[in-house]
Protein backbone atom coordinates (compact mmCIF):
# COMPACT_ATOMS: atom_id res chain seq x y z
CA UNK A 1 0.00 0.00 0.00
CA UNK A 2 2.70 2.05 0.70
CA UNK A 3 4.48 2.22 -2.14
CA UNK A 4 1.39 2.33 -4.47
CA UNK A 5 0.40 5.32 -2.97
CA UNK A 6 3.96 6.68 -4.24
CA UNK A 7 3.41 5.72 -7.22
CA UNK A 8 -0.24 7.28 -7.59
CA UNK A 9 1.54 10.90 -6.30
CA UNK A 10 4.62 10.24 -9.08
CA UNK A 11 1.48 10.46 -11.65
CA UNK A 12 0.76 13.98 -10.59
CA UNK A 13 4.09 14.56 -12.40
CA UNK A 14 2.13 13.77 -16.02
CA UNK A 15 -0.97 15.08 -17.71
CA UNK A 16 -2.85 14.63 -20.52
CA UNK A 17 -4.38 12.22 -22.34
CA UNK A 18 -1.04 10.63 -23.67
CA UNK A 19 0.03 9.92 -20.48
CA UNK A 20 -0.10 5.89 -19.29
CA UNK A 21 -2.70 4.58 -16.92
CA UNK A 22 -1.57 4.99 -13.26
CA UNK A 23 -1.92 1.18 -13.08
CA UNK A 24 0.75 0.67 -15.63
CA UNK A 25 3.21 3.04 -13.92
CA UNK A 26 2.47 0.95 -10.65
CA UNK A 27 3.51 -2.35 -12.93
CA UNK A 28 6.52 -0.60 -14.49
CA UNK A 29 7.81 0.68 -11.11
CA UNK A 30 7.78 -2.98 -9.67
CA UNK A 31 9.17 -4.69 -13.12
CA UNK A 32 11.88 -2.21 -12.71
CA UNK A 33 12.60 -2.52 -9.04
CA UNK A 34 12.69 -6.21 -9.99
CA UNK A 35 14.78 -6.26 -13.17
CA UNK A 36 17.73 -4.09 -11.42
CA UNK A 37 17.01 -6.80 -8.65
CA UNK A 38 17.83 -10.12 -10.95
CA UNK A 39 20.37 -7.81 -12.78
CA UNK A 40 22.32 -7.03 -9.31
CA UNK A 41 22.00 -11.02 -8.76
CA UNK A 42 22.79 -12.15 -11.97
CA UNK A 43 26.32 -10.58 -11.92
CA UNK A 44 26.74 -11.51 -8.04
CA UNK A 45 26.25 -14.80 -9.28
CA UNK A 46 28.55 -14.98 -12.30
CA UNK A 47 31.34 -13.16 -10.66
CA UNK A 48 31.81 -13.19 -6.98
CA UNK A 49 29.78 -16.89 -5.85
CA UNK A 50 33.27 -18.96 -6.13
CA UNK A 51 34.72 -15.76 -4.33
CA UNK A 52 32.48 -16.29 -1.71
CA UNK A 53 31.72 -19.61 -1.01
CA UNK A 54 34.67 -21.36 -1.99
CA UNK A 55 37.07 -18.61 -0.92
CA UNK A 56 38.59 -18.59 -4.53
CA UNK A 57 40.47 -15.12 -5.43
CA UNK A 58 42.25 -16.40 -8.04
CA UNK A 59 39.68 -15.11 -10.72
CA UNK A 60 40.26 -11.35 -9.52
CA UNK A 61 43.98 -10.42 -10.91
CA UNK A 62 43.04 -7.14 -11.63
CA UNK A 63 40.40 -4.24 -11.32
CA UNK A 64 39.02 -5.01 -14.76
CA UNK A 65 38.18 -8.33 -13.60
CA UNK A 66 36.01 -7.51 -10.49
CA UNK A 67 35.69 -3.77 -10.79
CA UNK A 68 33.18 -3.54 -13.57
CA UNK A 69 31.15 -6.36 -12.00
CA UNK A 70 30.67 -4.41 -8.31
CA UNK A 71 30.45 -1.25 -10.40
CA UNK A 72 27.27 -2.95 -11.77
CA UNK A 73 25.34 -4.52 -8.66
CA UNK A 74 25.62 -1.12 -6.47
CA UNK A 75 23.99 0.52 -10.19
CA UNK A 76 21.21 -1.61 -10.04
CA UNK A 77 21.16 -1.79 -6.24
CA UNK A 78 20.86 2.46 -6.23
CA UNK A 79 17.82 1.66 -9.40
CA UNK A 80 15.75 -0.53 -7.03
CA UNK A 81 16.25 1.62 -4.31
CA UNK A 82 15.14 4.81 -5.92
CA UNK A 83 11.93 2.83 -7.18
CA UNK A 84 10.76 3.33 -4.07
CA UNK A 85 11.60 6.84 -3.10
CA UNK A 86 8.23 9.17 -3.19
CA UNK A 87 9.73 12.29 -4.09
CA UNK A 88 10.20 10.98 -7.77
CA UNK A 89 7.88 11.94 -10.81
CA UNK A 90 7.15 9.29 -13.39
CA UNK A 91 8.82 11.42 -15.78
CA UNK A 92 12.30 10.86 -13.29
CA UNK A 93 11.12 7.04 -12.60
CA UNK A 94 11.24 6.53 -16.26
CA UNK A 95 14.58 8.41 -16.73
CA UNK A 96 16.14 6.01 -14.44
CA UNK A 97 14.80 3.15 -15.71
CA UNK A 98 15.86 4.37 -19.45
CA UNK A 99 19.45 5.68 -18.26
CA UNK A 100 19.67 2.41 -16.51
CA UNK A 101 18.84 0.32 -19.81
CA UNK A 102 22.20 2.37 -21.21
CA UNK A 103 24.22 1.52 -18.24
CA UNK A 104 23.68 -1.92 -17.93
CA UNK A 105 24.05 -2.49 -21.28
CA UNK A 106 27.72 -1.50 -21.09
CA UNK A 107 28.12 -3.54 -18.12
CA UNK A 108 26.74 -6.90 -19.34
CA UNK A 109 28.65 -5.67 -23.19
CA UNK A 110 31.84 -5.46 -20.83
CA UNK A 111 30.94 -9.36 -19.52
CA UNK A 112 29.04 -10.85 -21.88
CA UNK A 113 27.01 -9.84 -25.08
CA UNK A 114 23.55 -9.82 -24.23
CA UNK A 115 21.11 -8.62 -26.48
CA UNK A 116 18.03 -9.29 -25.09
CA UNK A 117 18.64 -7.08 -22.36
CA UNK A 118 17.91 -4.11 -24.53
CA UNK A 119 14.45 -5.72 -26.24
CA UNK A 120 13.27 -6.51 -22.42
CA UNK A 121 12.99 -2.72 -21.76
CA UNK A 122 10.60 -2.13 -24.59
CA UNK A 123 8.07 -4.34 -22.41
CA UNK A 124 9.43 -3.30 -18.84
CA UNK A 125 9.80 0.64 -19.11
CA UNK A 126 7.11 1.68 -21.67
CA UNK A 127 8.43 4.99 -22.45
CA UNK A 128 7.97 7.44 -25.35
CA UNK A 129 8.96 5.80 -28.30
CA UNK A 130 11.26 8.64 -29.43
CA UNK A 131 12.75 8.39 -26.41
CA UNK A 132 13.34 4.43 -26.33
CA UNK A 133 14.77 4.41 -29.35
CA UNK A 134 17.52 6.98 -28.45
CA UNK A 135 18.19 4.83 -25.30
CA UNK A 136 17.92 1.28 -27.50
CA UNK A 137 20.74 2.92 -30.01
CA UNK A 138 22.84 4.02 -26.93
CA UNK A 139 22.22 0.98 -25.43
CA UNK A 140 23.40 -1.23 -28.69
CA UNK A 141 26.16 0.55 -29.73
CA UNK A 142 27.94 -0.59 -26.34
CA UNK A 143 28.99 -3.91 -27.90
CA UNK A 144 30.76 -2.72 -31.12
CA UNK A 145 32.50 0.31 -29.08
CA UNK A 146 33.39 -2.58 -26.57
CA UNK A 147 34.63 -4.41 -29.45
CA UNK A 148 36.70 -2.03 -30.95
CA UNK A 149 37.94 -0.16 -27.56
CA UNK A 150 39.19 -3.76 -26.95
CA UNK A 151 40.61 -4.79 -30.13
CA UNK A 152 42.83 -1.09 -29.79
CA UNK A 153 43.91 -1.00 -26.50
CA UNK A 154 43.05 -4.17 -24.51
CA UNK A 155 46.12 -6.34 -25.87
CA UNK A 156 43.36 -8.76 -26.98
CA UNK A 157 43.98 -10.99 -30.09
CA UNK A 158 40.74 -10.38 -31.56
CA UNK A 159 41.06 -9.40 -35.13
CA UNK A 160 38.32 -8.51 -37.41
CA UNK A 161 37.61 -7.06 -40.87
CA UNK A 162 35.55 -4.39 -41.40
CA UNK A 163 33.31 -6.79 -43.25
CA UNK A 164 33.43 -9.01 -40.25
CA UNK A 165 32.88 -5.88 -37.81
CA UNK A 166 30.11 -4.80 -39.66
CA UNK A 167 28.22 -8.41 -40.16
CA UNK A 168 28.96 -9.60 -36.70
CA UNK A 169 28.56 -6.88 -34.56
CA UNK A 170 26.60 -4.09 -36.01
CA UNK A 171 23.78 -5.50 -38.36
CA UNK A 172 22.35 -8.05 -35.90
CA UNK A 173 22.01 -4.75 -33.61
CA UNK A 174 20.11 -2.70 -36.30
CA UNK A 175 17.66 -5.31 -36.21
CA UNK A 176 17.49 -5.40 -32.68
CA UNK A 177 17.00 -1.35 -32.75
CA UNK A 178 13.86 -2.25 -34.96
CA UNK A 179 12.13 -4.48 -33.42
CA UNK A 180 12.98 -3.04 -30.22
CA UNK A 181 11.19 0.45 -31.41
CA UNK A 182 8.21 -1.52 -33.01
CA UNK A 183 7.57 -3.13 -29.40
CA UNK A 184 8.25 0.01 -27.51
CA UNK A 185 5.84 1.49 -29.98
CA UNK A 186 3.00 -1.01 -29.65
CA UNK A 187 3.52 -1.34 -25.81
CA UNK A 188 3.38 2.79 -25.31
CA UNK A 189 0.62 3.31 -27.90
CA UNK A 190 -1.71 0.39 -26.10
CA UNK A 191 -0.72 2.30 -23.03
CA UNK A 192 -1.98 5.34 -23.87
CA UNK A 193 -4.89 4.07 -25.84
CA UNK A 194 -6.05 2.15 -22.24
CA UNK A 195 -5.37 5.34 -20.79
CA UNK A 196 -7.88 7.29 -22.73
CA UNK A 197 -10.44 4.70 -22.49
CA UNK A 198 -10.24 5.35 -18.82
CA UNK A 199 -10.02 9.00 -18.22
CA UNK A 200 -13.47 9.46 -19.80
CA UNK A 201 -15.02 7.35 -17.13
CA UNK A 202 -18.19 6.06 -19.19
CA UNK A 203 -17.54 6.97 -22.57
CA UNK A 204 -15.42 4.60 -24.32
CA UNK A 205 -13.20 6.42 -27.07
CA UNK A 206 -13.20 4.52 -30.63
CA UNK A 207 -12.20 6.93 -33.46
CA UNK A 208 -10.14 9.84 -34.12
CA UNK A 209 -12.35 12.50 -35.76
CA UNK A 210 -10.66 15.55 -36.05
CA UNK A 211 -7.57 17.96 -34.44
CA UNK A 212 -7.74 21.20 -34.64
CA UNK A 213 -5.50 24.09 -32.59
CA UNK A 214 -6.87 23.27 -28.72
CA UNK A 215 -8.18 19.67 -28.91
CA UNK A 216 -8.83 16.40 -30.59
CA UNK A 217 -12.51 15.28 -31.07
CA UNK A 218 -13.00 11.59 -30.75
CA UNK A 219 -16.03 9.19 -31.77
CA UNK A 220 -17.34 7.75 -28.48
CA UNK A 221 -19.69 4.96 -27.27
CA UNK A 222 -21.13 4.87 -24.03
CA UNK A 223 -20.86 1.53 -21.96
CA UNK A 224 -24.76 1.59 -20.97
CA UNK A 225 -26.41 3.88 -22.94
CA UNK A 226 -27.02 2.83 -27.20
CA UNK A 227 -26.53 6.76 -27.78
CA UNK A 228 -23.03 7.80 -29.17
CA UNK A 229 -20.98 10.68 -28.76
CA UNK A 230 -18.23 12.83 -30.19
CA UNK A 231 -15.81 13.53 -27.06
CA UNK A 232 -13.06 16.79 -27.73
CA UNK A 233 -9.89 15.94 -25.40
CA UNK A 234 -7.76 19.05 -25.27
CA UNK A 235 -4.31 18.39 -26.82
CA UNK A 236 -1.29 18.02 -23.87
CA UNK A 237 0.72 20.21 -25.79
CA UNK A 238 -1.82 22.85 -25.02
CA UNK A 239 -1.09 22.03 -21.42
CA UNK A 240 2.39 21.21 -20.92
CA UNK A 241 4.64 24.32 -19.37
CA UNK A 242 1.90 24.87 -16.62
CA UNK A 243 1.53 28.53 -14.74
CA UNK A 244 -0.04 31.29 -16.44
CA UNK A 245 0.02 28.95 -20.40
CA UNK A 246 -1.88 26.24 -18.03
CA UNK A 247 -4.39 29.01 -16.53
CA UNK A 248 -5.14 30.32 -20.10
CA UNK A 249 -5.99 26.81 -21.35
CA UNK A 250 -7.98 25.91 -18.30
CA UNK A 251 -9.97 29.27 -18.72
CA UNK A 252 -10.54 28.49 -22.29
CA UNK A 253 -12.10 25.22 -22.40
CA UNK A 254 -13.95 25.96 -19.02
CA UNK A 255 -15.80 29.12 -21.19
CA UNK A 256 -16.32 26.94 -23.84
CA UNK A 257 -17.92 23.98 -22.41
CA UNK A 258 -19.82 26.78 -20.07
CA UNK A 259 -20.82 28.30 -23.06
CA UNK A 260 -21.82 25.67 -25.22
CA UNK A 261 -24.03 24.33 -22.16
CA UNK A 262 -25.53 27.31 -21.83
CA UNK A 263 -27.44 27.49 -25.76
CA UNK A 264 -30.43 25.66 -26.12
CA UNK A 265 -30.93 26.62 -29.77
CA UNK A 266 -31.31 23.40 -32.08
CA UNK A 267 -28.43 24.82 -34.14
CA UNK A 268 -26.11 24.69 -31.59
CA UNK A 269 -24.06 21.59 -30.71
CA UNK A 270 -25.54 20.11 -27.76
CA UNK A 271 -23.01 19.33 -24.40
CA UNK A 272 -23.69 16.15 -22.34
CA UNK A 273 -21.07 16.65 -20.05
CA UNK A 274 -17.52 18.45 -19.37
CA UNK A 275 -14.97 18.16 -16.80
CA UNK A 276 -11.58 17.38 -15.70
CA UNK A 277 -9.99 13.74 -15.55
CA UNK A 278 -8.37 12.69 -12.59
CA UNK A 279 -5.37 12.25 -15.17
CA UNK A 280 -5.62 16.14 -15.47
CA UNK A 281 -7.19 15.69 -19.23
CA UNK A 282 -9.51 18.42 -20.29
CA UNK A 283 -12.69 16.92 -22.03
CA UNK A 284 -16.48 17.46 -23.06
CA UNK A 285 -18.89 14.63 -24.65
CA UNK A 286 -21.40 16.36 -27.10
CA UNK A 287 -23.67 15.27 -29.88
CA UNK A 288 -21.73 13.07 -32.75
CA UNK A 289 -23.11 14.56 -36.17
CA UNK A 290 -23.53 13.05 -39.53
CA UNK A 291 -22.69 15.48 -41.92
CA UNK A 292 -19.68 17.59 -42.95
CA UNK A 293 -18.47 21.02 -41.88
CA UNK A 294 -18.98 23.78 -44.63
CA UNK A 295 -15.42 23.52 -45.16
CA UNK A 296 -15.05 20.39 -46.38
CA UNK A 297 -18.65 20.60 -47.69
CA UNK A 298 -17.32 23.14 -50.59
CA UNK A 299 -13.98 21.31 -50.42
CA UNK A 300 -15.40 18.40 -51.74
CA UNK A 301 -18.67 19.07 -53.55
CA UNK A 302 -17.35 22.53 -54.72
CA UNK A 303 -19.54 26.13 -54.02
CA UNK A 304 -23.49 25.78 -53.33
CA UNK A 305 -26.71 27.16 -54.98
CA UNK A 306 -27.55 30.72 -53.66
CA UNK A 307 -30.77 29.00 -52.48
CA UNK A 308 -29.08 26.46 -50.59
CA UNK A 309 -26.60 29.20 -48.88
CA UNK A 310 -29.60 30.85 -47.44
CA UNK A 311 -31.32 28.27 -45.82
CA UNK A 312 -27.81 27.48 -44.38
CA UNK A 313 -26.71 30.75 -43.15
CA UNK A 314 -29.94 31.51 -42.15
CA UNK A 315 -29.53 28.90 -39.37
CA UNK A 316 -26.37 30.19 -38.43
CA UNK A 317 -28.10 33.33 -37.47
CA UNK A 318 -30.78 30.92 -35.14
CA UNK A 319 -27.74 29.99 -33.24
CA UNK A 320 -26.06 33.30 -33.02
CA UNK A 321 -28.96 35.15 -32.28
CA UNK A 322 -29.61 33.20 -28.93
CA UNK A 323 -25.77 33.82 -28.37
CA UNK A 324 -26.24 37.52 -28.65
CA UNK A 325 -29.07 37.44 -26.68
CA UNK A 326 -27.24 36.29 -23.76
CA UNK A 327 -24.86 39.03 -23.95
CA UNK A 328 -22.06 36.22 -25.46
CA UNK A 329 -19.95 36.86 -29.04
CA UNK A 330 -18.55 33.97 -30.71
CA UNK A 331 -15.53 35.45 -32.29
CA UNK A 332 -14.83 32.42 -34.09
CA UNK A 333 -17.22 32.14 -36.90
CA UNK A 334 -16.46 29.88 -39.99
CA UNK A 335 -16.81 27.39 -42.31
CA UNK A 336 -14.94 24.73 -40.26
CA UNK A 337 -17.02 25.46 -36.90
CA UNK A 338 -20.48 25.25 -38.78
CA UNK A 339 -21.54 21.99 -39.24
CA UNK A 340 -24.21 20.53 -41.45
CA UNK A 341 -26.03 17.27 -41.25
CA UNK A 342 -28.34 14.73 -41.24
CA UNK A 343 -29.96 15.26 -38.02
CA UNK A 344 -32.88 12.50 -37.32
CA UNK A 345 -35.32 13.26 -39.87
CA UNK A 346 -33.90 16.66 -40.81
CA UNK A 347 -31.88 17.39 -43.89
CA UNK A 348 -29.26 19.89 -44.29
CA UNK A 349 -29.47 20.80 -40.95
CA UNK A 350 -26.74 23.04 -39.40
CA UNK A 351 -24.83 23.16 -35.67
CA UNK A 352 -22.88 25.76 -34.68
CA UNK A 353 -19.75 24.16 -33.23
CA UNK A 354 -16.72 25.67 -30.98
CA UNK A 355 -17.46 28.73 -28.78
CA UNK A 356 -13.73 28.66 -27.93
CA UNK A 357 -13.26 32.07 -28.58
CA UNK A 358 -16.83 33.38 -26.85
CA UNK A 359 -16.81 36.35 -25.51
CA UNK A 360 -19.15 38.40 -22.86
CA UNK A 361 -20.41 41.78 -24.11
CA UNK A 362 -18.85 44.52 -22.56
CA UNK A 363 -15.45 43.07 -21.72
CA UNK A 364 -12.60 44.66 -22.17
CA UNK A 365 -10.58 42.70 -25.18
CA UNK A 366 -7.19 42.22 -22.89
CA UNK A 367 -9.61 40.82 -20.33
CA UNK A 368 -10.72 37.63 -22.80
CA UNK A 369 -7.72 37.26 -24.88
CA UNK A 370 -7.41 33.27 -24.47
CA UNK A 371 -5.24 32.16 -26.81
CA UNK A 372 -2.30 33.48 -25.03
CA UNK A 373 -0.61 36.75 -24.45
CA UNK A 374 -0.23 39.41 -27.58
CA UNK A 375 -2.35 37.04 -29.58
CA UNK A 376 -5.99 38.19 -31.82
CA UNK A 377 -8.32 35.80 -31.23
CA UNK A 378 -10.11 34.52 -33.91
CA UNK A 379 -8.84 33.09 -37.33
CA UNK A 380 -7.30 35.49 -40.22
CA UNK A 381 -9.48 34.38 -43.05
CA UNK A 382 -12.38 35.20 -41.32
CA UNK A 383 -11.85 38.31 -38.97
CA UNK A 384 -13.66 41.40 -38.24
CA UNK A 385 -11.49 44.81 -38.87
CA UNK A 386 -12.58 45.39 -35.57
CA UNK A 387 -10.82 42.57 -34.10
CA UNK A 388 -7.85 43.14 -35.87
CA UNK A 389 -7.60 46.78 -34.87
CA UNK A 390 -9.08 46.25 -31.35
CA UNK A 391 -10.15 49.74 -30.80
CA UNK A 392 -13.84 49.68 -31.37
CA UNK A 393 -16.34 47.13 -29.17
CA UNK A 394 -16.49 43.86 -30.08
CA UNK A 395 -20.42 42.47 -30.13
CA UNK A 396 -22.52 40.57 -32.21
CA UNK A 397 -22.08 42.45 -35.94
CA UNK A 398 -18.54 41.29 -35.15
CA UNK A 399 -20.08 37.65 -35.51
CA UNK A 400 -22.12 38.89 -38.92
CA UNK A 401 -19.01 40.47 -40.18
CA UNK A 402 -17.37 36.59 -40.35
CA UNK A 403 -20.87 34.98 -41.60
CA UNK A 404 -20.70 37.49 -44.57
CA UNK A 405 -17.10 35.80 -44.91
CA UNK A 406 -18.69 32.32 -44.88
CA UNK A 407 -21.70 32.99 -47.13
CA UNK A 408 -18.89 33.92 -49.74
CA UNK A 409 -17.08 30.84 -49.12
CA UNK A 410 -19.79 28.92 -49.74
CA UNK A 411 -20.96 30.71 -52.85
CA UNK A 412 -17.51 31.37 -54.37
CA UNK A 413 -15.41 28.24 -53.07
CA UNK A 414 -12.88 31.30 -52.08
CA UNK A 415 -11.76 33.19 -49.05
CA UNK A 416 -12.95 37.37 -49.34
CA UNK A 417 -9.18 37.77 -48.89
CA UNK A 418 -6.15 35.65 -49.61
CA UNK A 419 -3.24 37.05 -48.34
CA UNK A 420 0.09 35.43 -48.62
CA UNK A 421 0.52 35.48 -44.84
CA UNK A 422 -1.69 35.60 -41.87
CA UNK A 423 -1.14 39.14 -41.17
CA UNK A 424 -1.50 39.83 -44.86
CA UNK A 425 -4.59 38.54 -45.10
CA UNK A 426 -5.27 40.44 -41.49
CA UNK A 427 -4.29 44.17 -42.95
CA UNK A 428 -6.31 43.37 -46.35
CA UNK A 429 -9.65 42.84 -43.67
CA UNK A 430 -8.90 46.09 -42.14
CA UNK A 431 -8.11 48.14 -45.43
CA UNK A 432 -8.91 46.16 -48.60
CA UNK A 433 -12.31 46.62 -50.51
CA UNK A 434 -13.88 42.79 -51.39
CA UNK A 435 -14.78 41.77 -54.68
CA UNK A 436 -18.06 40.90 -55.07
CA UNK A 437 -18.74 37.15 -54.73
CA UNK A 438 -20.67 36.88 -58.22
CA UNK A 439 -17.12 38.15 -60.13
CA UNK A 440 -15.37 35.03 -58.70
CA UNK A 441 -18.12 32.03 -59.11
CA UNK A 442 -20.22 30.57 -62.64
CA UNK A 443 -23.08 30.12 -59.91
CA UNK A 444 -25.35 32.62 -60.23
CA UNK A 445 -25.60 34.86 -57.53
CA UNK A 446 -29.32 37.02 -57.19
CA UNK A 447 -28.66 41.32 -56.78
CA UNK A 448 -30.31 40.74 -53.38
CA UNK A 449 -27.92 38.65 -52.05
CA UNK A 450 -25.07 39.66 -53.22
CA UNK A 451 -25.91 43.31 -51.27
CA UNK A 452 -26.92 41.60 -48.21
CA UNK A 453 -23.41 39.37 -48.24
CA UNK A 454 -21.53 43.25 -49.26
CA UNK A 455 -23.53 44.13 -46.45
CA UNK A 456 -22.12 42.24 -44.18
CA UNK A 457 -18.01 42.88 -45.01
CA UNK A 458 -18.76 46.51 -44.18
CA UNK A 459 -15.40 48.11 -42.02
CA UNK A 460 -17.45 50.34 -40.57
CA UNK A 461 -20.21 47.69 -38.09
CA UNK A 462 -22.93 50.57 -37.96
CA UNK A 463 -23.45 49.74 -41.84
CA UNK A 464 -24.09 45.55 -41.17
CA UNK A 465 -27.02 44.34 -40.58
CA UNK A 466 -27.06 45.14 -36.67
CA UNK A 467 -28.51 41.47 -35.41
CA UNK A 468 -28.50 38.31 -36.88
CA UNK A 469 -32.12 38.34 -36.73
CA UNK A 470 -32.18 41.22 -38.98
CA UNK A 471 -29.90 39.06 -41.08
CA UNK A 472 -32.04 36.45 -41.40
CA UNK A 473 -35.44 38.30 -42.09
CA UNK A 474 -33.43 40.60 -45.00
CA UNK A 475 -32.05 36.62 -46.63
CA UNK A 476 -35.47 35.43 -46.26
CA UNK A 477 -36.90 38.49 -48.30
CA UNK A 478 -34.38 37.91 -51.16
CA UNK A 479 -37.51 36.63 -53.38
CA UNK A 480 -35.24 36.33 -56.40
CA UNK A 481 -33.65 33.22 -54.34
CA UNK A 482 -35.57 30.00 -54.70
CA UNK A 483 -36.41 27.76 -51.65
CA UNK A 484 -34.45 25.10 -50.67
CA UNK A 485 -36.93 22.18 -49.59
CA UNK A 486 -36.67 18.64 -47.98
CA UNK A 487 -36.93 17.31 -51.51
CA UNK A 488 -34.15 19.06 -53.00
CA UNK A 489 -31.63 18.54 -49.65
CA UNK A 490 -32.83 14.54 -49.66
CA UNK A 491 -32.08 14.47 -53.52
CA UNK A 492 -28.18 15.85 -52.52
CA UNK A 493 -28.15 13.66 -49.57
CA UNK A 494 -28.76 10.53 -50.76
CA UNK A 495 -26.47 11.20 -54.41
CA UNK A 496 -23.78 12.51 -52.24
CA UNK A 497 -23.71 11.31 -48.49
CA UNK A 498 -26.11 8.09 -48.62
CA UNK A 499 -27.53 7.20 -45.12
CA UNK A 500 -25.09 4.26 -43.55
CA UNK A 501 -26.95 0.98 -42.83
CA UNK A 502 -28.06 0.27 -39.77
CA UNK A 503 -27.67 -3.54 -38.28
CA UNK A 504 -30.56 -4.62 -36.78
CA UNK A 505 -29.66 -5.37 -32.86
Amino acid sequence: MHHETHTIRRAQGLSGPSTLPDDLILRSAKRLQALALVYAFVFFMTSFSSTVFFADFSQFESFHDWGFSAISIVVALFVAWVTTRPQLTTRTLMTVGLTFEVVGSFGIAIAQYWAAWVMLFSIVIPAKPSKALIATVTSVSAVPITVALTMKYGGTTIALTPGEFFTGLIFPYLLIILMTHVGARAIYRLGTDVAKAREMGSYRLVERLGKGGMGEVWRAEHQMLARPAAIKLVRPEVLEGGGEHHDIALKRFTQEAQATASMRSPNTIELYDFGVSAEGTFYYVMELLDGFDLETLVQKFGPVPAKRAVHLIRQVCHSLAEAHEHGLIHRDIKPANIYVCRYGRDLDFVKVLDFGLVKHRGEREDDVKLTGPDVVGGTPAYISPEQVTGDKPIDGRTDIYSLGCVAYWLLTGHLVFEGSTALRTMVMHLNEEPVPPSQRTEIEIPAALEQIIMQCLEKDPAHRPQTTEELSMALAACETVPVWDREKAARWWETCQPAPVVAPS
